[in-house]
């Protein structure tokens, strides 16, 4: 038997989430089954634990769309007892059973093995945020982005992503602009490295102007729509945004102009599905490029007991930095 969160349905679609013992058989195929360590918070864990099930296919479940932990046993040779491993997407967590357990059983081809420099705690404290962060800063370094080339605009910078984008960032040389809309959290913000914050009200509409002043050479962009718009007319000629969520909605109210008059890149930046390689090299990176003493910085720790108050908190913008939970505690 092992410690979960685990969501239910009743007859009226109504949703809850609870923790309850459970037994191992009840754990999906797998090639690997892993004693979890930690797990975190992110946005479609707040869709599967508070919002009436969200993304979840079938009942009951258990959320949480990363862990990390070490093996407890593989039919893989490429994994062995003991192995500290570490697991993000595949949506897992989604239509599979996730890390919100103090087990869990998946294929082999999903898990990645930490760095040595990176414990099971830092890894969640890293989480699905913090590795699409550093894939997104790959994606703008391979179209060019130097920290010669002038500042960089994090959107959503108190956030999962942002805050560890900006971390990034910051400790490779980058002079980097924060957009927030909460006034509370420039301190922080500024301890993470951010030399100017941008309030989100000053960025948050689309004008008329296609293009405005060439300002920032690249972006790493959390909330889309309507800022997102905004932003592509501000960056400087041959910049990119990497794209990675949708806070700010689905909907791009943009012209092809700042693409074609200043050849503008947009990347879109997947962490679910990304091949095995990319998502080593993010890994490995992470272990270089991300400073730990910031990283610490932005823990909240947390329990199985405290996802369902979390999930609902991350829906509505009101985590700051990165969520660790503890499964085990």
């Amino acid at each position: 038997m092992f410690k979960a969160l685990v969501v239910q349905k009743n007859e009226a679609g109504e949703t809850s989430a609870a923790i309850e013992e459970v037994s191992e058989d009840r754990l999906p195929e797998g090639d690997v089954t892993v004693a979890v360590e930690y797990s975190t918070v992110n946005y479609k864990d707040g869709l599967c634990v508070g919002s009436g099930g969200g993304l979840v296919r079938n009942y009951p479940h258990v959320p949480g769309v990363d862990f990390a932990g070490v093996v407890e046993s593989s039919d893989d040779p490429r994994f062995t007892p003991g192995d500290r491993v570490v697991l993000n997407g595949w949506r897992v967590g989604e239509i599979r059973w996730g890390g919100y357990a103090e087990k869990a059983r998946v294929k082999a081809d999903w898990l990645v093995k930490l760095p040595e420099a990176i414990t099971t705690r830092q890894a969640m404290a890293v989480g699905t945020a913090g590795y699409t962060s550093m894939l997104s800063v790959i994606a703008l370094e391979n179209h060019g982005l130097t920290p010669d080339k002038g500042p960089v605009l994090v959107t959503g910078a108190a956030g999962g992503v942002g805050s560890v984008a900006t971390a990034i960032l910051a400790n490779l040389g980058y002079e980097v602009a924060g957009v927030t809309g909460r006034p509370e959290t420039a301190d922080y913000l500024k301890s993470l490295g951010v030399s100017q914050i941008v309030p989100r009200d000053e960025i948050n509409e689309t004008v008329k102007r296609p293009l405005e002043a060439e300002t920032w050479a690249g972006c790493i962009d959390a909330v889309g729509g309507p800022m997102l718009a905004r932003v592509l007319g501000q960056i400087k000629y041959g910049g990119s945004v990497a794209a990675v969520g949708l806070a700010g909605g689905a909907n791009l109210p943009a012209t092809v102009i700042p693409f074609l008059l200043r050849g503008v890149n947009l990347l879109g930046i997947d962490s679910v599905m990304r091949p095995i390689e990319d998502r080593i090299e993010a890994w490995n990176r992470l272990a270089t490029d991300l400073p730990m003493d910031k990283l610490e910085a932005m823990i909240q720790p947390a329990t199985l007991a405290d996802l369902p108050r979390l999930g609902a908190d991350i829906l509505k913008g009101q985590v700051q930095g990165r969520v660790v939970v503890d499964v085990r505690a």
